[in-house]
């Protein structure tokens, strides 16, 4: 069994910042606990705009505070983000996260990630990143 907390994993190096200061994310299951998947608490910075494809991985967006918004860049859709809201990108849909309050988002990861990611040039991320042990 696993149980760890959401602080635990923040004092723990699982927090990773994002280079372009759009968001926060704390790791709390990753690739080498071998569940199959990755989850994290995530959160997107007040007034953040970005692009993002996640070409190796697909993702499930579960919204817990905060409005915004993500668009499908497939056909121009904005879908609206408020806590309750699910959005899963199953087709590695490429789209832009706007926030317009802080979003705080529980996300899960399939393959797993590793530990510290962060996006690259196209928004993804890369599948042989470094491990957080």
């Amino acid at each position: 069994m696993i149980v760890r907390t959401l602080q635990q994993c923040e004092q723990e190096g699982r927090r990773i910042v994002s280079p372009d200061g759009n968001w926060e994310s704390t790791r709390l299951l990753l690739k080498n606990d071998q569940m199959g998947f990755s989850f994290h608490v995530t959160t997107i910075y007040a007034g953040a705009d970005f692009q993002m494809h996640y070409q190796n991985h697909l993702e499930s967006v579960y919204c817990i505070s905060g409005e915004g918004e993500v668009e499908s860049l497939d056909d121009g859709t904005p879908h609206p983000i408020k806590p309750g809201t699910l959005y899963v990108l199953d087709k590695h849909d490429k789209h832009i996260l706007r926030a317009f309050s802080e979003l705080k988002l529980a996300c899960v990861f399939n393959p797993p990630l590793n530990g510290k990611e962060v996006h690259n040039s196209d928004g993804a991320y890369e599948l042989s990143a470094e491990e957080i042990i």
